[in-house]
């Protein structure tokens, strides 16, 4: 008997140390995906345009500890040094360039929007007409903290930034119209690109950008767009770079309202033999279409387009935004090699500018439908995830400061009982969140 005891014990031991010198060994080992620890513009990287051009990592920004091995260049987790936490490039959000005050620009410019007319003939007279009349009555449900500004104002894009930065989101997704041309409701604002650019460099926040439909917008002019982009902003620091599954590492950019061109047309652009393709060129990119109805999916596939993006923040509104298609959807990508960036929102509300459209509101009930977003993005294991928006204000859909205001003719929305970073918290910790089941998802 004592001999069996003395044997058992002997195995016991064995294995132990067995188990102990296994786990040992896969602790030292690194990870095989064939990622950078940096992300696009940190660190040295090679830019697939005819050379190879390398950069230093600023002397401002580290790579977090604990951090070294990651799933990706949107991946990215870093701190500055005079500040205590970190953003990240997997968190991306969409942000607008396109107001203006009288101190600023000589007018007010989209916070005096008009009310516009519904489609139907028949309901359109039983609705409002006219436009707001700032600064006490604005083209918004909710009051900006900053009030109605203009985006030409230095102080407020610092503002903005520091938002930014504070909630942790680490690109910002500008909305762009090329030189010269502005939606229906604005003004040209191209010219104000730089100064965004250098304000973003200064919190460590990149650039991406989200391309708008235009009157003329076809497979060519976008070839034009691109060039432009990458001729003239290419070389800032800021400029967002992504590192794609094969290693390459490429500008991104959203296309919005990416349907309104048919799939043969951008496959002239986007596939490889493509009657005027950027594939391999120093113009290629990571391209995102919109995908708003079921059959975008199979259209976005046949035009060449590196993946898709859902937008709208308002769950059940399209095929796209709703949460439920989201794993589908997913699927579908994976299986054709395509990113899925699910794009999630605090609420919305666009009545203010469509008094019609009540049914698309979607309550922000103190940020539980902010969190039921994120929570519904993170559930399908996105490389990328963004936030609708940081300051739409027509729709409702901003993470911007806001605060309550009563004025003679408006009751504003607010975010109380909560303070007016409620929604740039809630991010960060989202942000936060991702991230950390980003690290589960690799082992």
């Amino acid at each position: 008997m004592t001999r069996l005891r003395k044997k058992a014990f002997i195995a016991l031991f064995l294995f132990t140390l067995f188990i102990f010198g296994t786990m040992m060994g896969l602790r030292t080992l690194n990870p095989s995906d064939g990622f950078s620890d940096l992300a696009p513009g940190m660190g040295e990287f090679v830019r697939e345009r005819g050379g190879d051009h390398r950069r230093p990592v600023s002397n401002d920004m580290v790579v977090s500890p604990g951090q070294s091995h990651l799933a990706s260049d949107t991946k990215v987790v870093f701190t500055k040094s005079d500040r205590d936490y970190s953003i990240f490039y997997d968190v991306q959000i969409f942000y607008y360039l396109w107001y203006g005050t009288p101190q600023m620009d000589g007018k007010y410019i989209h916070w005096d929007h008009v009310l516009v007319p519904h489609w139907d003939p028949k309901i359109a007279p039983s609705h409002a007409k006219g436009r707001h009349t700032p600064p006490e009555d604005i083209a918004s449900s909710f009051f900006p903290e900053l009030g109605p500004y203009s985006s030409r104002d230095p102080s407020v894009l610092e503002s903005h930034m520091s938002q930014i930065e504070a909630a942790a989101a680490g690109v910002l997704v500008l909305s762009w119209y090329p030189p010269g041309i502005a939606d229906n409701h604005g003004e040209p604002c191209e010219d104000l690109v730089p100064a965004v650019m250098d304000a973003a460099h200064r919190h460590s926040i990149k650039v991406a950008f989200h391309i708008q439909p235009y009157k003329g917008r076809t497979d060519l002019s976008m070839h034009d767009n691109i060039k432009y982009i990458i001729d003239k902003y290419g070389n800032h620091g800021a400029f967002y770079r992504f590192r794609s599954t094969t290693g390459r590492i490429l500008p991104l950019f959203y296309v919005y309202d990416s349907y309104l061109t048919s799939p043969e047309a951008w496959a002239d652009l986007l596939h490889p033999a493509g009657a005027h393709t950027i594939r391999g060129t120093p113009y290629d990119g990571v391209f995102l279409a919109l995908v708003v109805e079921e059959r975008h999916k199979h259209e976005i596939l046949a035009g060449g387009f590196d993946g898709m993006y859902t937008y709208f923040a308002s769950n059940g509104f399209s095929f796209g935004s709703s949460h439920q298609n989201w794993k589908a959807v997913k699927a579908f990508c994976d299986g054709n090699n395509l990113l899925f960036v699910p794009s999630a929102g605090p609420g919305y509300v666009d009545t203010a500018v469509r008094p019609w459209n009540n049914h698309n509101t979607r309550n922000r009930v103190n940020g539980r439908y902010y969190e039921t977003s994120l929570q519904a993005a993170l559930s399908v294991r996105p490389e990328i995830v963004t936030i609708t928006s940081f300051n739409e204000w027509h729709e409702g859909t901003q993470i911007e400061k806001a605060v309550p205001r009563k004025t003679v003719s408006r009751l504003y929305l607010d975010y109380q009982p909560h303070r007016s970073d409620l929604y740039l918290e809630l991010t960060r910790k989202w942000a936060e969140h991702f991230n950390k089941e980003k690290d589960k998802w690799l082992m």
